[in-house]
């Protein structure tokens, strides 16, 4: 039977704005009992603790504070967190677990971005679009199609090799995505089993031995104690003279000094979208490597695509309403093998 519960939205404030369109605005309106105007980033003032008193439902998004204990008792009524965005891991404590509060998070909807970004630096990173951009800007002169095979006799797509580290929902749809291509797809996560990975059709490897076979490696583990520094400068060093390191994932997972030695020497290339510290130095040398991209965390959804993330958001709470369960719940045994 549908119920109408109070819901609370907390999130950076003017983020609900980007989340939500006017029509699904309305529609949150007909599926809670919500303030839209009222966005909590802190829990701790006077109207936090008033609307958590009658919270069922907390819609969160970044920026939301950890849901401790002593937040939880002001919130006695509260079942439910629907997350609009990725990892839940900064806000949902030990105490929500133990609580029995329902979590769902739209990591699944946020990996879509990410995994088109990643195909997308894929197959430029083989067509060595990079290097040719700044040759041709250096050389400002007419070239013959076939100046650019003879500069990059491997360049292209067919039949490279592809390493992904990580079969997490945005390894998943990049391994899909990669279906449309000439390629060999390589998988290293030790979470996967061999019938797991038969039945999808993916091809299981040692992670030194994906490292050592592939043009391209892409990250898309999730940063614990286990994958911090996976990359170290032993595995770097494995990689092929040519090949590409693409990070989506988290910084953690690569050691960054050993990464700008390796591409500093000109035998790699990389594409960075994510650093430690998130924003590098203003006079680190990620700025200025000729044989890097480096974008400042944009794979994620931005834009038009945090609309997806709302969307979902209110397709969980439909559920909910309905007393259906959710259709991706975020479970506490998962969290260790999840971002």
């Amino acid at each position: 039977m549908n119920h109408r519960p109070h819901a609370l939205l907390a999130m950076r404030p003017g983020l609900e704005m980007k989340l939500f369109t006017p029509t699904a605005l309305n529609r949150l309106g007909t599926l809670a009992a919500v303030d839209a105007a009222l966005v909590i980033d802190n829990f701790t003032t006077g109207p936090a603790r008033e609307a958590l008193a009658r919270t069922e439902v907390l819609i969160s998004g970044w920026d939301c504070p950890p849901l401790d204990a002593e937040v939880l008792e002001a919130a006695p009524r509260l079942r439910a967190v629907i997350h609009a965005a990725g990892s839940v891991k900064h806000h949902i404590t030990e105490a929500c677990w133990e609580r029995g509060i329902e979590v769902t998070s739209a990591a699944g909807a946020n990996a879509i971005p990410v995994a088109e970004y990643t195909l997308a630096a894929i197959i430029l990173a083989n067509k060595r679009v990079l290097p040719i951009q700044d040759h041709y800007r250096s050389t400002r002169r007419p070239h013959d199609w076939m100046d650019w095979s003879t500069l990059h006799p491997e360049m292209g797509n067919y039949r490279k090799t592809i390493g992904i580290i990580g079969y997490s929902q945005v390894g998943r749809r990049v391994a899909r995505m990669l279906d449309s291509l000439d390629v060999e797809v390589l998988v290293h996560d030790p979470y996967v089993g061999l019938a797991e990975a038969r039945q999808a059709g993916i091809t299981l490897t040692g992670l030194d031995e994906l490292v050592a076979a592939s043009d391209v490696i892409s990250l898309h583990a999730p940063s614990t104690q286990e994958t911090r520094g996976m990359m170290s400068r032993r595995r770097l060093a494995l990689m092929k003279e040519g090949a590409t390191l693409i990070n989506t994932s988290r910084g953690a997972l690569v050691d960054q000094d050993a990464l700008v030695a390796e591409i500093r020497s000109g035998r790699i290339w990389a594409v960075v979208d994510v650093t430690e510290p998130e924003t590098p130095p203003a006079d680190s040398e990620l700025y200025e490597l000729p044989n890097l991209l480096l974008t400042p965390h944009i794979a994620g959804s931005l834009g038009g695509e945090l609309r997806r993330l709302g969307d979902y958001a209110l397709d969980e709470l439909a559920n909910y309403v309905s007393g259906r369960p959710f259709a991706n719940p975020v479970l506490a045994r998962e969290l260790a093998r999840i971002a």
